[in-house]
């Protein structure tokens, strides 16, 4: 049985980041006979964009939101047909953060053939940028929504930084950011550096580093940006 390959295709961060992506890509997805994505109308509009020829109704396309077993069904069904497939996050790196993670453990049982391709990634864009311990890192995805839990949370990540300079990234939902941040400034350590990465590959991105104590006095709005948050030292 000739097994299809299995593509981890990079994503625009932002609509004009256009220019961090790698020069192969177009080159990737004509790879591909099916698509399995978190976002079909924006990954059609992205590969337009991209190849301005393809005919987008010649491809299969099947919705990543939330991996359930139907999928993986169907996903392992075109890998034992010799079906290509390519995996596209909403955004960033495929795989990373992201549902997609599930079929590319669907695709190694098998034992097919996985090629990722890196794209921009805001958290390891943002760890670059920090200047922080790229050596010892770990990526927690959203704090906990209720205040009591994010508090004991925040304390147990700028302990961890204190302890072992183990950097903490995270992200927060746009439109609570400020809140997130009210909560780092108030239950950190004023000397733990905390770095706010902004709009990565937008025109209107910013990464700054500085300690807690700075932004209490400098808070940035936040509001309905898309934003990563890395604790360190």
């Amino acid at each position: 049985m000739n097994l299809g390959k299995v593509y981890l295709l990079p994503m625009l961060l932002h609509e004009e980041g256009w220019e961090a992506l790698p020069a192969d890509t177009k080159k990737w997805i004509q790879q591909c006979d099916a698509f399995f994505v978190e976002n079909e109308k924006t990954t059609r509009r992205y590969f337009k964009k991209l190849w301005k020829e393809m005919i987008i109704d010649n491809y299969i396309w099947h919705p990543i939101h939330k991996v359930e077993a139907d999928q993986i069904q169907a996903f392992t069904k075109l890998l034992k047909e010799g079906k290509n497939i390519g995996i596209v996050s909403e955004a960033g790196c495929a795989g990373i953060a992201d549902p997609g993670q599930i079929l590319v453990a669907a695709a190694q049982y098998l034992g097919a053939i996985v090629k990722p391709y890196a794209g921009p990634s805001s958290l390891l864009l943002a760890l670059m940028a920090s200047g922080m311990n790229g050596q010892l890192f770990q990526f927690h995805g959203y704090l906990p929504i209720d205040s009591a839990e994010r508090s004991k949370k925040i304390q147990l990540l700028d302990a961890d930084v204190r302890q072992r300079n183990c950097t903490q990234l995270f992200i927060e939902t746009p439109y609570r950011n400020n809140q997130l941040l009210e909560a780092l400034i108030q239950h950190c350590n004023p000397t733990t550096k905390l770095c706010i990465g902004v709009d990565i590959t937008a025109p209107g991105e910013w990464i700054k580093t500085a300690p807690i104590s700075y932004w209490k006095q400098n808070k940035p709005e936040l509001h309905k940006k898309l934003a990563v948050f890395l604790l360190g030292s």
